[in-house]
């Protein structure tokens, strides 16, 4: 009987640990610190203006970069921010936002309405390869990766400006002290 006690102790306890896992990575953050740029690195979206982009491009600069789209309800409040982030950031950062899966009169039109079409780089992703490489499976998600291709924040759900300036400025401050 002992013996059943201790092995039901222990999966009980693999149980609750694997519960904490689930429940801190779906609170909306992980601090992962891998590198992961080039798990995305190869995929080539197309901008508003029909030109392919690769996110090779943009290899060794800080990147936050959004995965959003017209039907999610998060998405309307955040882009504007985001916006604003690139605005208040500048050279030092550059913010893309991947529309999924969506035309170019949806999505444009979209952020037309927002005013912010010509305020960050907007990426047209009709397979949807970016959320997939980045394991997406929430909406929006937002990654901030640094100079050296790491993800240092993987942020699962909404987030206000406030939020976004702290992430960024880990990808920022981590730059600016080497």
């Amino acid at each position: 009987m002992n013996r059943y006690t201790l092995i039901g102790t222990g999966i009980a306890v693999i149980i609750a640990v694997a519960a904490l896992f689930i429940a801190a990575n779906s609170e909306g953050n992980q601090e992962t610190g891998t590198s992961d740029f080039d798990m995305f690195a190869s995929n080539s979206l197309v901008d508003y203006g029909g030109d392919a982009v690769s996110f090779e491009e943009f290899r060794g600069r800080p990147l936050v970069i959004n995965s959003w789209a017209v039907w999610c309800p998060f998405c309307r409040k955040e882009l504007p921010d985001f916006a604003e982030l690139q605005k208040e950031f500048g050279d030092q950062i550059v913010v893309i936002a991947v529309d999924r899966q969506e035309p170019l009169e949806k999505a444009k039109g979209y952020t037309d309405e927002l005013g912010i079409s010509n305020n960050l780089l907007f990426l047209l992703d009709s397979s949807d390869s970016f959320y997939k490489s980045i394991g997406g499976f929430s909406m929006p998600e937002t990654i901030f990766v640094n100079s050296n291709g790491e993800i240092v924040v993987h942020k699962r759900g909404p987030m206000e400006l406030g939020e976004m300036r702290e992430y960024t400025n880990k990808i920022v401050n981590k730059e600016n002290s080497l």
